[in-house]
Order: C-alpha cells, then structure tokens, then sequence
C-alpha cells in the first residue's frame, strides 16, 4: 500500500471541489482566475464524488468561486447525502436570503462559513448594516431551525508588511452583538482569543491576512510543511486535482478525474515527491515556496 493511502479510515479530513469558478464579488484579497469560467453539471459532480468518497467523509465546496451562485447545489448535496458524505460550504453571504432556505433543509449540510471579511474588500451597493443583517437572519433561522454550524469570518488582520481591509472589524462585531442579542462584549473575548463562539452553533474567528502561493512571487523558504496531500486535496471545476485548496489556477495539476481515477493521480511520481518532500520539510515544487500560508506551519 502507498503512502497516500490509509487501510484504516479516509486518508483525507477534507476534500475541497470546486463546483463553479464564477464569483459575484471582486474581493481584492482574492487572486481570482484565469481560468475559462465554468459550472460543474450534475453528472460531473456525480462523477468526481464517487472518485471521492473512499476518501474522505468531509467536502468543502469552496477553492474559487461563488458556491451559492449555482443553481444545481442542493442537487449536489443530496448527492453527497447518498455517499454519506457531509459538506461544508464558504460563501461571501451576499446570496445567503435570496431563496437558499433549502440548505436548512439539508441533512448533509453540516457547516456553512460565512466571510464578513468581503465586504469592506469590495465596492458595495448597500450598507454593512443590511449586509449584516442579512446574514445574521439567516444564522438565526439556522440555529432555530437545523443544526447547521456557522462560522462567520474576519479573515483580516494586518501580519507583517500584510495589511487586511479591517477598519470596519469593531462596527461588524457591533452589529453581529445587536443582531444576535449578544449582552457580552465580544470584542473582549476576541482579544483573548481570536475565536469564539457566539451562540448556539454559531461561531465567530479572525485570521490574519496571508499571501495567496504565486509562481511569479519571490520565494518565501524551502523548508517547509504543509499538510497538502496529507490532510486535504482539492479538485478544480475542470477535474484537474491539486495537492490544497490555495492552488487557484492548478500549477500544481496531479491528473485529471475525468481521465484517470483518483487513486492512480495520487500515486502518481509528482505526488509522492510532494508528500515525501513535506515529510522532509521540504517544498519541492516551485508555487509552495511561495505559499505565505504554509508558513504557518
């Protein structure tokens, strides 16, 4: 048995599947793409998740793209339902209350992350206050009416010469406190601790900025982790497979789902120099040396 494999349990915690590379917003901590714009079908999606499923028991329908934008994803997550595969989901919120009172019908829906953060990144067309309201209804039907996780998101803070978009960080978690009859200050416990949880379910995390990998950027380091292959893959909208989630345009490209399946990708001489690399602390391939966020590790 290979390295990337597990006799055991899914080798991967997550598995992240682009089902769209559209988005509706144009947030300026996004690379964004260039690749051709695309929406998964529905045989497509059947497709990748049965290559999938001996994998993992976890799906994030997020790499780029707008997740809400598809007007296929509640077929799509009944779909991984028959896989007995959860899913979890990131959205910019800007679509949450047009119609999406489904997803709180969905058993399979597990989480839903929700990043704040996108708003002060664009030029808007409305108000925080709505913007947050917005969401905040949703969360607030989520809690009442499913157990669905939400994770709302301030992805934001200045690290180094890195400076977020956060002058409005204070009045968002103002609003969240209003609009969730939240009596604690949850500015305080957000100083303690970058994370808390706000309400039944509901949970509240800031994170700094990172620089998003970039093959023309200078290099950051060679020795260094990162649990790509290890804990996650990701599968872009045109089946090609990438070793995480922060490989936007697919440098990184392992094989393609739509012409080999996934256990022979994986095995694959570029993935087991990847993995073995990581094992050594060492990024052999040219885009994670420049990977701000496998610094972290």
């Amino acid at each position: 048995m290979n390295n990337l494999q597990s006799s055991t349990k899914p080798r991967f915690k997550k598995i992240y599947i682009e089902i769209t590379n559209v988005c509706n917003l144009q947030c300026d901590f996004c690379p964004k793409t260039k690749r051709m714009p695309k929406f998964l079908s529905i045989q497509e999606f059947e497709h990748v998740i049965d290559q999938v499923a001996p994998y993992t028991n976890y799906i994030y329908l997020h790499i780029m793209g707008e997740p809400l934008l598809h007007e296929n994803l509640k077929e799509f997550i009944e779909i991984a339902a028959k896989k007995k595969i959860k899913v979890n989901l990131t959205t910019n919120g800007t679509l949450l209350n047009e119609e999406k009172d489904f997803l709180l019908e969905l058993s399979a829906l597990r989480q839903i992350n929700i990043s704040l953060h996108s708003f002060e990144a664009n030029d808007q067309n409305r108000t925080l206050h709505d913007y947050v309201k917005s969401v905040m209804n949703f969360v607030k039907k989520a809690t009442k009416h499913s157990e669905l996780l939400c994770s709302v998101r301030l992805w934001n803070m200045n690290f180094g010469d890195i400076k977020g978009a956060n002058s409005l960080n204070r009045e968002i978690v103002e609003l969240i406190e209003h609009e969730l009859e939240i009596k604690e200050s949850l500015e305080e416990k957000l100083c303690q601790d970058h994370s808390c949880k706000v309400s039944h379910n509901v949970y509240l995390n800031m994170a700094r900025k990172f620089e998003w990998p970039d093959i023309k950027k200078e290099k950051f380091q060679e020795e260094v982790f990162c649990y790509g292959l290890r804990d996650q893959i990701g599968i872009l909208v045109d089946g090609t497979v990438v070793p995480c989630c922060l490989d936007s345009e697919g440098t990184i490209n392992l094989g393609n789902l739509y012409e080999d399946n996934l256990d022979k990708i994986l095995s694959s001489e570029r993935a087991n120099n990847l993995y073995e690399g990581f094992s050594r602390r060492i990024a052999v391939e040219e885009l994670c040396q420049r990977c701000g966020y496998a610094t972290r590790f």
